[in-house]
C-alpha cells in the first residue's frame, strides 16, 4: 500500500506537470501537418467527426514499433514502407507506442530524462504519417514489461529507496510519470505534439490491469487522475484508456461475456469509460489467446458476441464511440488456413460496418499488426503483410465500405449504404 498521503501525492504530481511545461514548451512555427485534412478529430455523442463536421470512421492498424525503427536512420525505411502500405490498403489511422522506458533505444532513459535520438525517431514517425494522411493513436505507457512499461517505473521507484510491494503499486505510489511527450515540439515539422492534428488520440496505457484489486477501484482512481492531468495539458486531442474490454464489478450481469478465467483483472469496461475525460471506449479481440481450447467455429461465435455486446453497451451505457483497437488471428496453429483469418476479419468488420451504417456507436477497427517486407523477425503470428492477397482484399474491401458510410452520413444523414456482404 502507498505510504504517501493522497493529497501530498497529487501535489507532487501537479508540481511535475508545471515543471515540465516550463522546461519544454516552445511556440510552434506551423499549425497543420501536411496531408492531414479536417483538423482535429473530436467526439460528438456516439460519433467521431473532424473540425469540418464530417463523420470520421477509423479503419486502421497497429504498428507499435514506429519510434523504435525510426530512432535509427538505417531502419527508418521500415516506417516509410509501412505507411505507404497502410495508404495503399485504404487505412487512415495507426496505433503505435510513444514509450520506451529504460530499454534499447529508450525514449525515457531514467525518470524524467529523455533520449533525444529516440524523440527524433518519434518526430520522424509523426511527420511521415502526416505526409501520408495517416493519423496516429499514441500510447503513453505499457502495462507489461516490453519496452520498460509499468514494471520499469516500479523498479525506478524501488531504486530510489521506496517500498513498493508489487508492480500494481505503480497505480497508487507517487512515481515520476513525466509526460514531457505532450509538450514536445516536433524537430521536423516545428509543431508541438499537443497542437498536431496528425495525432488522433492519446492512450493512457496499453491494456491496463490491476490484479491486486479486482474491485477496479485502484485503476479507476488512476484513470481519473491521469485523465485530468493529460487534459490539463492538452484538451485538443481525444483521450482513451487503452482497455481490453473486460467487464468488472459494476456490471455483474455482463461478466458472463468475459473469456474463460478472465474476470475483470481489476478493470471495468463500463465504469472506467464513463469517466468524463475519456472520449471513447476501446476493445481488444483475441479468442486465440483467451480461448485456445475452443474450436474455430466457437471462437468466431465468441468474437461475434464480444464485438456486438460492446457496441450495444457503448450506446446504452456510455453514450460514446467504441473502437476495436486490437484484433487478430494467429497463423501459428497447425491447422491454420488463410481463410480463417479472412473469416475472423469479416466478423469484426461486418459488425463495425453494420453499426456505423445505421448510425451506431462503432467508430472503427484497427488490426494487429501490419508489417512491411523485411521485418520477418517481428512476426508474432498475427502479423499481416500488404502483399498477402487474402488479407489485403478483405482490408481494402472494408475501406471502401467505410468510406461510403462516412460520405453518406455527411451528405444525406438518412439513406443507409447498401449492405455489401460479398467477401472477397
Amino acid at each position: 500500500m502507498d505510504s504517501t498521503p493522497p493529497n501530498s501525492r497529487r501535489h507532487l504530481l501537479s508540481s511535475s506537470i508545471i515543471l515540465l511545461l516550463l522546461i519544454d514548451w516552445k511556440q510552434p512555427t506551423l499549425t497543420r501537418a501536411t496531408g492531414i485534412k479536417g483538423g482535429f478529430i473530436r467526439r460528438k455523442g456516439i460519433r467521431l467527426e473532424d473540425e469540418d463536421g464530417k463523420p470520421f470512421l477509423v479503419h486502421g492498424c497497429n504498428f507499435y514499433w514506429l519510434m523504435y525503427q525510426a530512432a535509427d536512420e538505417s531502419s527508418r525505411i521500415m516506417v516509410d514502407d509501412v505507411l505507404r502500405d497502410s495508404k495503399s490498403l485504404g487505412l487512415n489511422v495507426g496505433r503505435t507506442w510513444a514509450f520506451n522506458d529504460g530499454a534499447d533505444r529508450a525514449l525515457q532513459i531514467s525518470p524524467g530524462i529523455y533520449g533525444e535520438k529516440a524523440f527524433q525517431g518519434l518526430d520522424y514517425a509523426i511527420a511521415q504519417a502526416g505526409k501520408h494522411g495517416i493519423r496516429l493513436v499514441l500510447s503513453l505507457i505499457n502495462n507489461f514489461d516490453a519496452y520498460g512499461g509499468r514494471p520499469q517505473y516500479v523498479k525506478w521507484a524501488r531504486d530510489a529507496g521506496n517500498y513498493l510491494p508489487s508492480n500494481d503499486s505503480f497505480f497508487t505510489h507517487y512515481v515520476t510519470r513525466a509526460l514531457k511527450i505532450l509538450t514536445r515540439v516536433n524537430s521536423i515539422t516545428g509543431i508541438a505534439y499537443k497542437d498536431d492534428p496528425t495525432i488522433m488520440a492519446w492512450e493512457l496505457m496499453n491494456e491496463p490491469r490491476c490484479v491486486s484489486d479486482p474491485s477496479g477501484d485502484t485503476l479507476m482512481e488512476w484513470v481519473k487522475e491521469m485523465g485530468a492531468w493529460v487534459k490539463s495539458i492538452d484538451n485538443k486531442h481525444l483521450l482513451q484508456v487503452g482497455m481490453e474490454g473486460f467487464y468488472g464489478s459494476s456490471t455483474p450481469g455482463r461478466r458472463w461475456a468475459n473469456p474463460n478465467d478472465i474476470d475483470g483483472l481489476g478493470t471495468d469496461f463500463i465504469r472506467m469509460n464513463q469517466i468524463t475525460h475519456i472520449d471513447f471506449a476501446t476493445v481488444h479481440c483475441y479468442p486465440d489467446l483467451w480461448l485456445p481450447k475452443l474450436s474455430e467455429s466457437r471462437q468466431l461465435s465468441f468474437l461475434q458476441i464480444w464485438v456486438n455486446i460492446h457496441i450495444e453497451d457503448a450506446e446504452d451505457f456510455l453514450d460514446k464511440p467504441v473502437l476495436f483497437t486490437e484484433f487478430g488471428k494467429s497463423d501459428r496453429s497447425l491447422d491454420y488456413k488463410p481463410s480463417q483469418r479472412s473469416d475472423f476479419f469479416w466478423t469484426v468488420y461486418d459488425s463495425v460496418f453494420s453499426s456505423a451504417n445505421s448510425g451506431g456507436a462503432a467508430g472503427g477497427a484497427m488490426l494487429w499488426q501490419l508489417l512491411p517486407q523485411g521485418m520477418d523477425q517481428w512476426r508474432d503470428g498475427f502479423a499481416v503483410l500488404a502483399n498477402q492477397s487474402s488479407s489485403a482484399n478483405v482490408i481494402s474491401w472494408q475501406s471502401q465500405r467505410m468510406k461510403r458510410v462516412a460520405t453518406n452520413l455527411f451528405h444525406s444523414r438518412s439513406t443507409p449504404v447498401t449492405q455489401l456482404t460479398s467477401h472477397v
